[in-house]
């Protein structure tokens, strides 16, 4: 058959072309029905119960060489932009909540236990309630130096991890897009300084749009944690 012809039955069995959705191999569908099914039901049980606050948190980071966006040119001439050489890179720590809150971190160096319970520390710094954190399966996060530390802070923030390879699950990977695309849509930076003023205040300005957070959790994988 000729390649329209299947383009056209396609078309009028409501097929249409579409960018895919990257769903990680390793990722097992059984576990990710049994904690939406079984365990977050019990997470929201206890926070009712301790009138607790859920969020959701994870690491992400940019490199000064990074870039996306189109720009405009003459047909056949391709702009070009001239991005540093020296390329530098900033990380982050955040964390989200359902009700549009946004906590932040900046670091340069890798992710290390002490880096994340630091993290920690400001998390419950003068917080009035106890705070149920759920996170990927970072194995910072299941170091034995933070399993200690919320032994010792079971009382103000106890941590939960998501299913293997589950991201799609996560509404801290939505604020990491957001992040992205906000910073890289601009010129490109030129040193680590501006790298993180950017950074920086991007994320300040997304702590004062809780309603645009709040729209992460209207997408159907993370619809559940609305």
């Amino acid at each position: 058959m000729p390649i329209r012809t299947v383009g056209e039955d396609l078309k009028r069995w409501g097929y249409t072309p579409q960018k895919p959705l990257k769903r990680a191999y390793e990722q097992d569908p059984q576990q990710v029905k049994a904690w939406l099914e079984l365990e977050d039901p019990v997470i929201e049980q206890r926070a009712q119960q301790e009138k607790a606050e859920i969020a959701w948190g994870d690491e992400s980071g940019l490199r000064s060489d990074a870039q996306v966006g189109r720009g405009y040119a003459p047909i056949g001439q391709t702009p070009e932009i001239q991005p540093n050489t020296q390329r530098v890179s900033v990380n982050y720590l955040a964390s989200v909540s359902n009700q549009g809150k946004v906590r932040f971190m900046l670091y340069t160096q890798k992710l290390t236990a002490q880096v994340f319970i630091t993290f920690l520390e400001r998390l419950i710094a003068k917080r009035g309630r106890k705070l149920m954190w759920i996170v990927e399966r970072h194995p910072v996060h299941r170091s034995d130096a933070v399993h200690q530390w919320l032994q010792n802070h079971q009382d103000k923030l106890e941590m939960y991890l998501l299913p293997p390879y589950s991201p799609q699950l996560n509404p801290a990977e939505y604020l990491n897009c957001d992040v992205k695309q906000g910073v890289h849509s601009k010129p490109p930076t030129r040193n680590l300084s501006q790298v993180k003023e950017r950074l920086r205040s991007h994320l300040f300005k997304l702590q004062k749009l809780p309603t645009r957070i709040v729209k992460y959790f209207q997408h159907r994988f993370i619809a559940y944690a609305a």
